[in-house]
């Protein structure tokens, strides 16, 4: 290495081919290669794809600003409220306690008694009894809280009951550690002074210190200087018994030992260790970790007894100290009331304003008394409590979003250093002048304050130095917050041993109570000790989530990240597949990235994983071109094929070309496999449906057991390492058209992490597209997402994670009556439905069934196509809503079973569903109410009328749903949709002038206001996706075709169970095509003859019918007599005679084919090329053309044909359009898996005429019953609701709100009035008699929901009447409510309910969306700490994964030039066009994996300042320092790695003499080694090279060799 950093000048890029001696093994750089084509230079110009902006490759600069900000925000916002929040809880605790003092004597404020004289004053005993009781329910509360969330958990979730032992342990130290508590805060701190109260918080971790020391074992690092230091911090906490007794000279004191000792015994828990080395603490730890599992049932009880516990020890403590007890029961009242206290005035202290010791204090004898602030306990007990809670959940948020240093361990141990410095200053302040805090706090109240001498030299004293020694001890003790290991938004459970927490004590319970992860943090320095577990030589990978508790035989490499990426395909699109394919090869790069970061800079990297995609392509066969006996690759499999290249290119914005993929026969049909740039692998499994069943379900059942069933569970490791691997294996299952960020699926493997219940996780899906119907899609997919799945998620569970986008954890598929159960085929009616027609669902369903947790998170979001036809989204949602349906009823039928079984689906959740349920079934009907409604107020006309205009156009569509086909029924459907949308915008203008005239108040407005308004925040709280509110309008306008059209449409057509999208053409044989083009002549023929036209030609008879006597009349009639026959010799011979030609002249064509190989197109060039070349003549074989005699196609076999295997040479691996690769074959064990696989569950179903009819029958019967019951409720619904309707000027509710005054002039007599008004009560009294009857029987429910008839008082809008009886002059007033009619109760009550359930649910939900992506988001160390500060290793241990993937980018490896660069006025003049064009032309190495990539970038690092590092982009550009850091770490890693290779080899060194001799002379060995040897002499990560894939160990799953040469090796895994 050159003194400048310059590399070698042979480490060029000869060395650096990507061919068979690169510097990896032979095939690992077969994935892609770079086009190297020479280029002709008059075709130098280039077409460079152009980088997309749309879907999840949009600019989101300004949303990662936004996050930056807000992270940092939320920092300082967290650490501020920690802070306050734990300083104001401390002091309103000591503030508390110094009440409880017996002889406390208070300087009070003279400021309204007399400047010029002096006053004291003394508690009474009922003052002191408040303050008492105020400290025991500031404990109880806390404990409270306890006892709420273990019941909650325990009969919501779920908990174990302890063995009594261990209860017994923990009745004994929370026992302990209360009891403690009760006699420091009632005893110890009111007789000490508040400062010296407060440094003594410091001293309450003795037996964490003690039992953290006996836990520590020989493993650790560093063990006898940590040793060294628990000592001293125990020494330091034992001086906290000692000193304040001996310091004030006080036996009553000496009480502080024990109240230390007790109190640090309650956590006890978090620092013991099963692998210490003392029998006790070892046992003790064992028996700690069953305590997650019954700590919840535990404290049930133990928070109970806790609040008792303590009431007891107080009522001991007061008697030791008084003598009695009885005043504090007696003094209750009294004391929570205003009670006097007496102001006693003394003679003024000459020489200073600071009190006289009290027996020096003389009274004058006038005495003033003044009532006591009664609310003041009131207002310090609500602080202290708030404060606590508060402190404890931001600490609590803190840990979740990963700002735990600075947040939650720095002001945990700034709270008690700010307490003491605020508790001087307001002594000092108060001692000066007792009317200072006069506004603020009663003068008879305050802290018990410390000696003005003690206040004045507080630093000079040597027990200021002790509490400095208690705090720096407190701070090593609790070490373990300043470095977390959990992960991102860890669970409670995981972040603390206790449920709740100590409101007295709650910066010490912050710091005790977090808990310490078992599992140790692995450095690189560790690298030595990992290899030798994988006994393998090579560094995989590093997990810091190993459980320290894990059985001795689970490796750290089970614990790796695996997900598995399973797509179905179909008949996609080519922009389809672009997207997906795009998605694919950006999660490669990433996982790339990860790798080389991991494997040469030895950086520990938390969200490694591994991954491979498999492509699972339905009726990916069609038969061939050439003969009908042969099947090839239909044309959406070539579309892929032809695809990958283009996406590659795309993806890293250079043009390169994917190595063609791997062939392999399957007994399915087949597979193909690339190797993507990244070194992933990408298998697409072709299958063919005469061979396998198809559709989407069994897809899925085929890659659940061929990833878990024969990858996994036939490994032949131990039980326990399947278990980890299991839990830790992931199926990301996606849609052929789906676009998503590598980031969205690792915000999905963050919430798998965080919870080991959750089966299954979905992220935010976009529907994608153009058209009205994509933008009703925008909208309903937004309130969708925004409302209902959030609140699912807050209140329960997700029910449908969709197979487009969504993370399964393989361990819950695994479990019983899930992936089992998803194979059984559809023998019912209902299973067609519930089954088929809705697999994701259904699949959910089955994970809630068993016990599972299926969340959402907003912050993962994928892009996919939407329907963008009506016709299309119409079939979409017909086979979405039966099914959706029928799962939600199958589990509403189960729910409780459910409930018993799943802890996260709860009654209310089922309540919930019931509701959302009820509102599906009655839709229909209340679209159609609301319809009449709306018509009556838009446009005037009756009830009746409004009535028969609404139900003929729905009749009629119901009877083309039932009598035509779908085409027809669509057809209609989106004529009806076309005119209820032009209706729809009359009745919202017409609606808009009603609530005009109604005013705000009323009930509409209202709810109309806050639909909108909550749908106005929810956008608002989704800034990404505002403007998806836009289309709301559209939504609007398609309510009554989406909710009355649609579901009509899908109920009725329930018995089609057709997939109904995506639909293509079958190709056919040569000889259905012959069959269907005579019949279709047929059939023309016949048309004809059944024509007038045709009967007036042929007279009534057939073309075989001759007459003796025909006459005819210009072709335009023609009549025969004497008709007969005609002889069919003639015809008979000439059909003959062209069949033979026919014949002859194929075998003459097939002569010359076999002749001349070459092939001709016509018979004149056969005789020359005969004569040319003759030396080919060979036997023919005419027989093999019989099979080909009734084609069409002149194309025939070139040789003769041979007899194919399937699983040997099929056809279709020969077809030039599935591209050159490798023919491989699978091995015997997965031969034999397939086979048996097929053969047991994925058959393909034959066609049984009789069982396919009873299935048809069946199907019809269901949809018969369900449209019948659907039809009757709704009718039911309507008919009641219209009725009442038509008398609801007798049956309403007067509505209190916007009532209106009219003034009128009644000429009758006020005789008359009454008379007509008493009629008119008794016809109401009558009619209500009736109608209540009438309901009662009907049901309550039903007749809530109707509209018209009854309804409420609304109190806003009320209008006066003013009435004016000119016979009697009299002024009637009277007030007119608006009516709040049955169906509007329901649409207010109900669907209010629902939609403020679903907003404050997502009011939650945006807040954990916020919490996980502030968790996922790094600031840049310029946020806290400059990169100048930062060591080289330290930055490079920061953006080690960035760094790869600037050093592994293909765009501009071979001097690609991006030619649209620079900016300003000129940036178009400066291009160097013609320059870059000449580079272009010249002839390049292959540079195709990424790996090699950055080999050849690090290669030309130049770690001199003035070169700077062009590779990489400006704001990744490194200081010489970081460079050289990055290159010592790879030539350590290389060092390490020759080091055992040469132990390995013993006496066979592959090194010659000149390398022994550069390591002689050579002063460190990190420091020299060129960089050239970390590529070309060591070992590499054999887990990523390229092996056959016929075997089932691929994959991370495997046996890995021990030896790897980089150079010329021939040698396979």
């Amino acid at each position: 290495m050159t003194s400048n950093g310059l590399r070698n000048d042979t480490y060029s890029d000869d060395n650096l081919s990507d061919d068979e001696s690169a510097p990896l093994t032979e095939n690992i750089y077969s994935g892609s290669t770079r086009t190297v084509q020479e280029t002709k230079g008059w075709d130098v110009f280039r077409d460079p794809p152009r980088k997309e902006i749309s879907g999840s490759m949009a600019n989101q600069k300004c949303l990662e600003i936004s996050v930056i900000i807000l992270k940092a925000v939320a920092y300082l916002v967290t650490f501020i409220i920690v802070l306050a929040s734990g300083v104001i809880a401390k002091g309103t605790l000591l503030f508390m306690a110094s009440q409880l003092r017996v002889d406390k004597v208070l300087e009070y404020c003279n400021k309204d008694l007399g400047r010029e004289k002096q006053f004291i004053v003394k508690l009474p005993t009922p003052e002191r009894v408040v303050w008492m009781w105020c400290l025991f329910f500031a404990y109880c509360i806390p404990q409270l809280g306890a006892l709420f969330r273990s019941t909650r958990m325990c009969y919501f979730k779920s908990s174990k009951k302890p063995q009594f032992s261990h209860f017994l342990i923990i009745f004994i130290m929370e026992t302990a550690h209360t009891i403690g508590v009760a006699i420091l805060v009632f005893h110890i701190l009111p007789e000490i002074d508040v400062v010296k109260g407060a440094m003594l918080t410091n001293c309450l971790c003795f037996v964490p210190a003690v039992l953290g020391l006996l836990s520590r074992n020989n493993k650790e690092s560093q063990r006898y200087l940590k040793v060294l230091i628990d000592l001293v911090a125990i020494s330091a906490q034992a001086t906290g018994f000692i000193v304040w007794p001996i310091m004030e000279g006080r036996p009553d004191l000496w009480i502080i030992p024990i109240a230390i000792f007790l109190v640090s015994m309650g956590w006890w828990e978090n620092y013991i260790s099963k692998n210490s080395p003392i029998p006790f603490i070892k046992n003790l730890g064992k028996i700690r970790e069953q305590y997650d599992q019954t700590r919840y049932f535990t404290y049930m009880f133990i928070s109970v007894w806790k609040i008792i516990c303590f009431f007891v020890t107080i009522l001991f403590v007061i008697l030791a100290r008084e003598g009695e007890i009885g005043f504090f029961f007696t003094e209750f009242s009294e004391g929570w009331g205003a009670h006097p206290i007496t102001i006693l005035e003394i003679k003024p202290v000459l020489g200073g304003t600071s009190l006289p010791d009290i027996s020096e204090i003389i009274p004058t004898g006038d005495d003033t008394v003044i009532q006591s602030n009664d609310m003041t306990p009131i207002y310090v007990l609500l602080i202290n409590v708030c404060a606590s809670y508060l402190a404890y959940i931001f600490g609590k948020f803190a840990c979740k979003i990963m700002i735990q240093g600075f947040s939650y361990a720095f002001p945990v141990n700034l709270t008690i250093p700010v307490s003491i410095s605020l508790l001087i200053t307001a002594c000092g302040l108060r001692n000066g002048d007792p009317c200072f805090f006069h506004d603020t706090i009663p003068d008879y109240l305050f802290f018990e304050s410390p000696p003005a001498v003690f206040l004045n030299d507080f630093i000079s004293h040597q027990h200021a130095w002790v509490w400095l020694l208690w705090l720096l001890s407190q701070t090593w003790i609790t070490i373990h917050i300043w470095t977390p290991k959990c992960e991102r938004l860890a669970r409670t459970e995981k972040l603390q041993i206790v449920p709740m927490y100590d409101g007295f004590l709650i910066d010490q319970s912050l710091g005790l109570n977090r808990r310490r992860d078992d599992g140790s943090d692995v450095k690189p320095e560790d690298l030595d000790e990992i290899q030798k577990e994988k006994a393998d030589e090579y560094y995989e990978t590093i997990s810091n989530h190993t459980d320290g508790s894990s059985p001795k035989n689970i490796k750290n490499s089970d614990h790796i990240t695996r997900i598995y990426a399973c797509a179905t395909m179909w008949h996609e699109t080519k922009d389809e597949m672009m997207e997906f394919l795009k998605s694919i090869l950006r999660l490669d790069e990433d996982q790339s990235a990860r790798r080389v970061a991991q494997k040469y800079l030895r950086v520990v990297d938390p969200d490694y994983y591994e991954f491979e995609t498999h492509i699972f392509f339905d009726d990916a066969f069609e038969i061939s071109d050439h003969n009908d006996d042969d099947t090839q690759v239909n044309r959406f499999v070539k579309l892929l094929i032809a695809t990958i290249d283009e996406a590659a290119s795309d993806v890293h914005q250079t043009r390169i070309r994917v190595r063609p993929p791997k062939k392999i026969p399957t007994p399915y049909g087949g597979r193909l496999i690339w190797q993507l740039p990244g070194k992933t692998k990408m298998i697409a499994h072709l299958k063919d449906k005469m061979k396998i069943r198809h559709r989407k379900r069994w897809s899925q059942v085929m890659y659940m057991y061929y990833l878990l069933g024969h990858r996994l569970m036939e490994l032949p490791i131990s039980v326990d390492r399947k278990a980890t691997i299991a839990e830790n294996t992931y199926l990301l299952t996606l849609d052929g058209d789906i676009d998503f960020q590598p980031s969205a699926v690792l915000l999905l493997i963050d919430l798998m992490k965080k919870n080991k219940n959750l089966g299954a996780a979905c992220g935010r899906i976009h529907p994608v597209g153009s058209g009205p119907m994509v933008w009703y899609q925008l909208f309903e997919y937004a309130i969708g997402h925004w409302l209902q799945k959030a609140t699912e998620h807050v209140i329960g569970c997700v029910l449908c994670s969709p197979g487009c986008f969504s993370l399964f954890r393989g361990k819950a598929l695994m479990d019983d009556n899930v992936m089992k159960k998803y194979t059984t085929c559809s023998g019912e009616a209902r299973h067609y439905v519930q089954y088929d027609q809705g697999e994701d669902r259904w699949l959910c369903t089955l994970l809630l069934q068993r016990g599972y947790r299926v969340e959402y998170s907003a912050a993962s979001d994928a892009y996919t196509h939407a329907p963008e036809g009506f016709n299309e989204f119409f079939n979409q949602r017909r086979r979405w809503v039966p099914s959706t349906i029928a799962n939600i009823m199958d589990l509403l039928m189960d729910y409780k079973k459910t409930i018993e079984v799943n802890d996260n689906i709860s009654m209310p959740y089922i309540g919930y569903q019931i509701l959302l349920m009820g509102g599906t079934i009655l839709g229909p009907g209340t679209i159609f109410l609301m319809l009449v409604g709306a018509f009556v107020a838009a446009f005037q006309i009756d009830n009746w009328t409004s009535f028969y205009y609404n139900i003929w156009p729905i009749l009629l569509f119901m009877f083309v749903c039932f009598t035509c086909k779908s085409n027809i029924q669509l057809i209609v459907a989106q004529i009806l949709s076309t005119g209820y949308a032009l209706i729809m915008m009359a009745v919202i203008v017409g609606t808009a002038l009603q609530l005009r005239e109604d005013g705000v108040g009323s009930p509409s407005a209202i709810f109309l206001i806050a639909m909108t308004g909550s749908f106005m925040i929810a956008a608002i709280l989704h800034p990404q996706e505002f403007w998806c509110i836009v289309p709301g309008i559209i939504y609007l306008l398609s309510i009554p075709s989406m909710y009355l059209l649609l579901i009509l449409y899908s109920i009725i057509n329930l018995n089609n169970v057709s997939w109904g999208t995506r639909e293509v053409a079958v190709k056919k044989t040569k000889k259905e095509l012959e069959e269907e083009r005579k019949q279709a002549e047929l059939e023309k023929k016949k048309a004809k003859q059944k024509s007038l036209l045709g009967f007036l030609q042929n007279g009534g008879v057939n073309d075989d019918d001759e007459g003796s006597i025909e006459i005819s009349l210009a072709g335009l009639f023609r009549c025969m007599l004497c008709t007969h026959k005609k002889s069919g010799d003639e015809k008979a011979q000439l059909m003959h005679i062209a069949d033979s030609l026919d014949g002859l002249a194929k075998r003459l064509d097939h002569i010359e084919k076999v002749v001349d190989p070459a092939g001709h197109r016509s018979r004149k060039r056969s005789m020359s090329s005969s004569s040319r070349h003759g030396d080919h003549l060979k036997p023919v074989n005419e027989e093999e053309e019989e099979s080909s005699d009734e084609s069409d196609d002149d194309t025939v076999s070139i040789t003769p044909k041979n007899k194919r295997d399937d699983l040997l040479n099929p056809y279709w691996i020969e077809d030039p359009d599935v591209l050159k690769g490798e023919v491989e074959y699978l091995s015997s064990n997965e031969l034999q898996f397939w086979k048996d696989l097929l053969e047991k569950y994925l058959y393909p179903i034959d066609e049984n005429k009789e069982e396919k009819a009873r299935i048809a029958a069946d199907l019809k019967e269901l949809r018969d019953q369900s449209v019948f019951a659907f039809f009757m409720m709704n009718a039911l619904f309507v008919l009641i609701v219209f009725l009442l309707t038509l008398k609801k000027d007798y049956l309403h509710i007067k509505w209190p709100f916007g009532v209106r005054t009219n003034i009128t002039y009644d000429e009758t007599t006020q005789e008359e009035r009454i008379a007509k008004d008493l009629i008119e009560l008794r016809n109401k009294s009558v009619f209500a008699f009736l109608m209540f009857n009438a309901l009662f029987v009907l049901g309550v429910f039903l007749l809530q929901l109707n509209k018209d008839q009854i309804h409420v008082k609304w109190p806003l809008g009320v209008r006066t009447n003013i009435t004016y009886v000119e016979e009697t002059s009299e002024v009637h007033i009277s007030k007119e409510y608006l009516q709040l009619e049955p169906i509007g109760l329901v649409f207010v009550f109900f669907f209010a309910l629902i939609l403020v359930i679903q907003f404050v649910a997502m009011l939650f939900h945006r807040f954990g969306t916020l919490a996980h992506i502030l968790a996922s988001t790094e600031l840049n160390w310029t946020c806290t700490k400059k990169k100048e500060e930062m060591s080289p290793n330290a930055l490079l241990d920061k953006q080690a994964v960035e760094i790869v993937k600037q050093l592994q980018r293909l765009q501009g490896i071979d001097g690609d030039y991006d030619n649209d660069s620079g900016s300003g006025p000129d940036r178009i003049g400066r291009r160097k066009t013609i320059h870059n064009l000449e580079k272009a032309a010249q002839k390049k190495r292959q540079i195709g994996t990424l790996d090699v990539a950055f080999k050849k970038r690090f290669a030309k690092l130049n770690a001199n300042p003035e070169g700077g590092t062009p590779v990489l982009s400006r704001r990744m550009t490194m200081r010489r320092e970081t460079m050289k850091a990055l290159e010592v770490r790879v030539n350590s890693v290389m060092a390490e790695r020759r080091k055992s290779h040469m132990q390995t080899l013993g006496a066979k060194n592959e090194f010659n003499g000149t390398n022994n001799n550069i390591r002689t002379h050579r002063s460190s060995v990190a420091s020299s080694i060129p960089a050239k040897e970390v590529f070309e002499n060591g070992h590499v990560n054999q887990a990523f090279e390229e092996e056959i894939y016929g075997s089932r160990n691929s994959l991370p799953m495997h046996t890995r060799g021990n030896t790897v040469s980089w150079m010329g090796s021939n040698s396979r895994m």
